[in-house]
Formats: C-alpha cells, structure tokens, sequence
C-alpha cells in the first residue's frame, strides 16, 4: 500500500539494503511460527524499536506527560526516511489490503519520570512484557487513490487511525508533497484514559534531488497536535532549509493549554506566555528537546540515532488473499529484485490492465465497489471504522490466525 510522506507504515515496499543482516532489534520478541518475520538491521547495543514509544504513549499519568509521549512517538513515526531512501511505492489497486504485526518489549523509558509511576497491575502497564502491535490497511478509493488504516495494541488500549491520501505537485526541481482532502492526520486513542483522542495533522513535505536521481526529504510547514480532552495543543514549526541551501531539518513548538471551542492560533507566537506549558527545539533528523515552562533546563524527548525501523511480521504467502498487496505484487517484486525491469513492467502492466477491466465490468452491470474491512470508502471527520469483517482480520490478526475466506466482491 502507498503511504504518505508523514503518515503511517508503507505496506509494500522493497527490501532496503539495510534489512539484509540476520540479528533482530533489541526487545523484541519472537513471532509466531508460522508467521514471516523481516529481517532487521543489526547492532550490538542500542538498537530500539519506534513501536516501543507507541506503546508508552499512555502510560503517563499526567496530561503533558502523554502528550509528549504522542511527540516522541510522532518524531520517531517517519524513521523510515531518516534511516533510509525515498522510493516510489506501486500505485494501490481498489481494494488492495495489507496486515501485519510487530511484537516487541515494551522498553521505552518515561518522558516525565517523576509522573510515570506505572506498574504492570496500572493501565496499560506492560513494562519488560513482549506486546503485540496489529496493523490493517485497505485501499477504498482509487480515483481518488485514498487507503484507510487501523493501528491497535490491545494491551496497552491504545489504537489509532486515519485515511492515507496524498496530493503532490511539481515546482520545478522538487515535488510538494500535502495531505489530500480526505487526509484530516493520524487519530489516536488512548482508552485507558476515558477515549482520550489526539488528532496530529500532517506537514507538506518536498521530495527534492529528482534532476539529481539523489532523493532526498525537507519539511518546511507547521501542523498541529490536539487533544481536546485535557484541552492541550501543540503547534510545531519546520523550518526552511539553510539561506545557502543547506538543509538543516530544524524543528520549533510550543505545548500550550487551549479552548477546543474558540482556538484560532496557527502561529508559536501568538500563543501567549501563561498559557505555555514546554517548548520544543531540535533536529528532526537527529535529537528533539523539550523545556518545561518556568525553567530553562533542556530535557531529551527523543534521539533518533539508535533507532531502526521494527520489522514486520506477515502472515505466510500461502495464507495471503490474492488481493493482500506482498502476494498481488509478489512476481513483479521477484523481477525487480533479479534486476529483470522489462519483466517488471509488463507484469505491473497486466496487473493494472485487469483492474481496469473489472472497473469497466461493474461500470458496465452498474455495480458499486464497497471496502471490505472498512465501513465506507471516506469519512468527512477523516476517522474510518472497521466493518464486522475488518473487526475480524484484526482479531485474527491479533491472535495469529491469518486465514481469511476470500471475498468474491473483491475488486
């Protein structure tokens, strides 16, 4: 499945050079047998997963602790473009699917260690406990190209969702990458904390060094992270590269209380000093720091050096549906791999052909295409629901029981 610049796992995706060695990251645990696991990068010592800081998010028993939780989550969440490459995803095909697991300790250290006195009796406590992170996703719309996902890790009653939908445009000598329409940010749920929701909008990113062959990401946008149960915001600020061009991946915020009612603040400065509760500075690449208010000491939020991308655990190839996008594109991936591109082309040409046809044969007996795992193609709030079958594939999912019956709706 595509992904967005700054959004949620990619689903299909070619094996980086990177994932070839054989050691698995510190802390996590060992798949199911039956299950296909990546191989991870190796080092000896500091390697952590970013899954681990997901899990943490609730474990705060003050506000400002947990959403600096979701902060330490969101800058880990694009890891896959600090650590490595760009590269053009397939284009999902209607109703192409994608699940998968990660299974890892749950060894994050506290943000505010003072307020995170949790035990594995507290809610969602887990700490040093292998826990399961399921990730579902389906593609609902193809004109426009819009996927819907489901991220959920039962044990520590956190999930989170969204629909993933680009919309780029070239300016020349780069790509600008926004959210599409129906792209409203990445949904998270705490429910050990009463459904407390934070909703963390996305920033336009630029895909530059396309004349170079060279790819490379900057971000130079503000977004915003709302939760507005214990009425807390964020506005984080990219910067522009440097005035001689040299990319600084530099990052500012402001952690303020707000009014969810009556709050129009698109700008750190117009946040006024009373009601700032930390501020944030640092390299998105690199380290991100966090000064509480009425103090001036820099405390770590997070350091991007020791951490890798976790590895995916997948259901076998002969469980997958031919529709789950490592088995659609299974012989067009081999090719690609063995280097043999003329056969990758006509292989993704008859995929895409036979699309095509099916689109024209519902067209033709005036048929409409529904998501099978998902209630509705979009939602205007931008939070997609499972459907009874979606409920199911997690399930299973969760419990490693990947069969599915086959869908004879499936596009």
């Amino acid at each position: 499945m595509a992904s967005s610049s700054f959004g949620p796992p990619v689903g299909t995706s070619l094996p980086a050079p990177s994932s070839t060695k054989t050691t698995e990251p510190t802390g996590v645990a060992a798949p199911p047998p039956t299950a296909a696991m990546e191989k991870a990068p190796d080092d000896t010592s500091k390697l952590k997963t970013l899954l681990s800081i997901l899990r943490n998010i609730g474990d705060s028993e003050d506000p400002l602790g947990r959403m600096l939780a979701v902060l330490r989550f969101w800058f880990t969440k694009d890891l896959k473009y600090v650590k490595g490459r760009p590269c053009k995803p397939y284009n999902s095909t209607l109703g192409e699917f994608f699940r998968c697991n990660w299974v890892v300790e749950d060894v994050a250290p506290p943000v505010l260690a003072p307020a995170q006195k949790v035990s594995s009796t507290q809610p969602g406590g887990t700490m040093n406990k292998p826990v399961t992170v399921s990730f579902l996703t389906e593609q609902t719309s193809h004109h426009p190209p819009v996927s819907a996902y489901w991220i959920e890790c039962l044990e520590k009653g956190i999930s989170a969702r969204g629909f993933d939908q680009l919309s780029a445009k070239f300016t020349g000598t780069s790509l600008r990458v926004t959210p599409g329409a129906y792209n409203h940010g990445i949904f998270i749920t705490l429910h050990n904390w009463g459904e407390e929701e934070y909703q963390l909008t996305h920033p336009a990113a630029n895909l530059g060094g396309l004349l170079r062959g060279s790819l490379s990401i900057t971000v130079s946008d503000t977004c915003f992270i709302t939760c507005p149960k214990s009425r807390i915001k964020v506005i984080l600020h990219y910067l522009e590269e440097g005035w001689l061009g040299k990319t600084q991946n530099k990052v500012e915020g402001v952690i303020y209380t707000y009014n969810p009612e009556n709050d129009a603040k698109k700008r750190i400065k117009d946040v006024p000093e009373k009601d700032i509760l930390a501020k944030l500075s640092g390299c998105w690449y690199d380290k991100v720091f966090f000064t509480l208010a009425k103090s001036r000491e820099e405390n770590l939020l997070v350091d991007l050096a020791p951490f890798w991308p976790a590895p995916k655990i997948v259901p076998p190839l002969e469980e997958q549906l031919p529709n789950e996008s490592r088995k659609f594109w299974y012989d067009v991936t081999q090719a690609i791999v063995g280097k043999e591109f003329g056969k990758a082309t006509v292989l993704k040409q008859e995929l895409e052909e036979k699309q095509r046809e099916k689109a024209a044969e519902r067209k033709a007996n005036n048929q409409d295409w529904h998501p099978r795992f998902f209630t509705g193609i979009v939602t205007p709030e931008g939070r997609p629901e499972l459907s009874k079958e979606g409920i199911a594939a997690l399930r299973g999912l969760q419990e490693g029981q990947y069969h599915i019956q086959p869908s004879s709706a499936a596009a």
